[in-house]
């Protein structure tokens, strides 16, 4: 996990140097004020590349191993460009997006304890006689294609609120994991892959333009 996440630091801070270097527009800084209430660190910066073309570097960081019992480690750099319908900043736009994530996570349908099953595909038992039950969670990386869509409301001349949405195609490669003991529990002898089409961002951003 350690060099995962080194690697999503990387291409994080490059995308956020990419944006700053030469380009003289103004820049708009933003937080995802709903995720901060639960500790999750989502910023964004988004700078104009003409009237009505943006483009935002965005970074993303849940940093709980344990949220309510349940593996939440996520690290996400995002790049997005952005159609504005009227010009930057103002009212609709759609956009177009990729990222790059380093996750430590439980799946929606691995969050209740399931048997656990022997080489023959029988459960297997306890000491007790009772069946061994276990949680699993999942460690590895997605790359994400997606589109996107939101609408900024304009407070005044700094102020604004970025409210928006995203789907994408979600390519991942991950270990999976019994939470009892940390052992494998999946077959696959290294990587399992998987792919996804499903929401992958939302939010309400707080955005202020520093120059």
């Amino acid at each position: 996990m350690k060099y995962i996440n080194r690697l999503f630091f990387k291409v994080t801070f490059l995308s956020v140097f990419l944006l700053l270097v030469n380009v003289k527009a103004q820049t708009t800084f933003k937080v995802n004020a709903p995720f901060a209430i639960f500790g999750m660190i989502n910023l964004a910066i988004e700078k104009p590349l003409s009237k009505k073309i943006s483009l935002q570097a965005e970074g993303f960081i849940s940093p709980w191993k344990s949220f309510h019992g349940k593996n939440l480690q996520i690290y996400m750099g995002t790049l997005e460009g952005r159609y504005y319908f009227d010009e930057v900043l103002k009212k609709w736009y759609i956009g177009a997006y990729g990222s790059i994530a380093a996750f430590d996570l439980q799946k929606w349908n691995y969050y209740s304890a399931q048997p656990v099953l022997n080489e023959a595909g029988n459960p297997q038992l306890l000491e007790d006689g009772s069946i061994r039950m276990a949680e699993r969670y999942q460690r590895g990386l997605a790359f994400i294609f997606g589109i996107s869509g939101g609408y900024h409301f304009a407070i005044n001349e700094k102020l604004g609120l970025d409210v928006f949405a995203g789907i994408g195609s979600t390519q991942s490669i991950y270990k999976g994991y019994l939470k009892d003991n940390n052992e494998r529990y999946d077959n696959a002898k290294k990587w399992n892959k998987s792919g996804e089409v499903i929401p992958t961002r939302a939010g309400l951003m707080l955005t202020y333009k520093i120059q």
